[in-house]
């Protein structure tokens, strides 16, 4: 599968896999903080709350560092357009389908087997406790999948947007290739404002640089969003030349802490406002923000440093980067369970988190090499 999370046919980068695979575990542990934030301890102990600020701020990076992966791995273009789409869509969205469907009939299936509709909430979190059991309502669902996500499948929006830049990509990489460091600097400039737009929208107005109710697409609209990190992705990686691992250290550091800073202290901020929207709540947990940047070159410069002498590690970290996205696709059906054990090992509050992510990470890439082994060819299909 020829994803950021999984580039099983490019050349063996060891820092890339050791990065995919801190990406891959980051994302894995947003998802099992969720029950800190709806389940009904978070709303009865105030220590779910803390923690699961606490860890949800320090993992913002996880989905800017896949995007840098692509842009690193993928740019420029090197193939015809039809030969990029069909050899990256087709090989994405056959198993984003089928892990879609799945996840969609799994309330059809509890009903099947007559659990009651609250197993679903706890398999996954924002779901209601009086989720719909019935086939009918599944095909809805899946009916859907094409256009949107749902509480089933929360993790599934990263594909619609991988998806959309993967359209992107052949265009933008004409850019790219005949551009020089300065344009895209210049690109890198203009982007970078971009990231302060959702926070001017939010506390000052919304219907600025042009944006209006019969216009969405003002002043900076075309240098927003995700192309930034795939193009800093290939600029750090290709354009300039990595720094000594103590200049990286000084750097790094600040990077993160200032940009962890901000991104707590905002989120706890706004999050305690009752009269914060969902929208609110969520604007310093932003990907593409300042301060999820600092973060994500913080830790994408700094793991560049790593040099991997070990055959054994790279061999293991060449394994999590061919199973990556098959990992990413299932992950989510072994939260609840990873939460459960960890509630049966009662472990503390403070790393029930980490804990809990280190148990469904396991068991995904268990569960996924196993069928790698078994079936190989078939495994592509099914996980990418």
């Amino acid at each position: 599968m020829q994803t950021s999370i999984s580039n099983v046919d490019q050349p063996r980068i060891a820092w890339v896999d050791v990065l995919r695979f801190i990406s891959i575990f980051m994302v894995i542990a947003i998802h099992c903080s969720d029950p800190f934030n709806v389940s009904a301890e978070a709303r009865s102990n105030p220590d779910f709350n803390y923690w699961g600020s606490i860890y949800g701020s320090v993992l913002r990076a996880c989905v800017p560092i896949f995007v840098m992966i692509t842009g690193l791995l993928l740019l420029p273009v090197k193939m015809s357009i039809g030969e990029f789409y069909r050899k990256r869509l087709l090989r994405i969205t056959v198993p984003f389908l089928l892990w879609s469907v799945l996840y969609n009939l799994f309330p059809w299936i509890t009903g099947v087997l007559g659990l009651p509709s609250t197993v679903i909430s706890e398999v996954f979190a924002y779901a209601p406790k009086d989720a719909p059991q019935t086939f009918e309502n599944a095909l809805v669902q899946i009916s859907l999948i094409p256009i949107k996500f749902n509480v089933y499948t929360v993790p599934m929006w990263y594909i619609y947007m991988l998806i959309g830049l993967y359209l992107y990509m052949p265009f933008f990489s004409a850019w790219v290739e005949k551009s020089t460091l300065g344009q895209q600097k210049v690109f890198f400039g203009i982007w970078l404002c971009t990231l302060f737009l959702p926070y001017a929208y939010s506390f000052y107005a919304k219907e600025l640089f042009g944006l209006s109710a019969w216009n969405t697409f003002g002043t900076f609209y075309y240098f927003a969003g995700f192309n930034g990190y795939l193009l800093l992705g290939y600029v750090l990686t290709h354009r300039l030349k990595a720094w000594s691992f103590r200049r990286t250290l000084l750097v790094s550091i600040p990077l993160f802490i200032i940009g962890y800073a901000i991104t707590y202290s905002g989120f706890k901020w706004m999050a305690a406002n009752p009269d914060s929207s969902e929208e609110q709540i969520e604007l310093f947990f932003l990907y593409c923000s300042p301060q999820v940047l600092m973060m994500t070159l913080a830790i994408f410069l700094l793991v560049r440093t790593f040099k991997l002498a070990s055959v054994k590690w790279m061999t293991v970290f060449s394994n999590i980067t061919k199973c990556g996205f098959g990992i990413y696709l299932v992950h989510y059906f072994v939260v609840g369970f990873g939460y459960w054990l960890a509630n049966v090992l009662a472990i503390p509050i403070s790393l029930k988190i980490p804990i809990t992510a280190a148990i469904v990470f396991l068991l995904s890439w268990a569960f996924v090499a196993s069928f790698y082994k078994i079936i190989p060819k078939a495994s592509k299909w099914i996980f990418g």
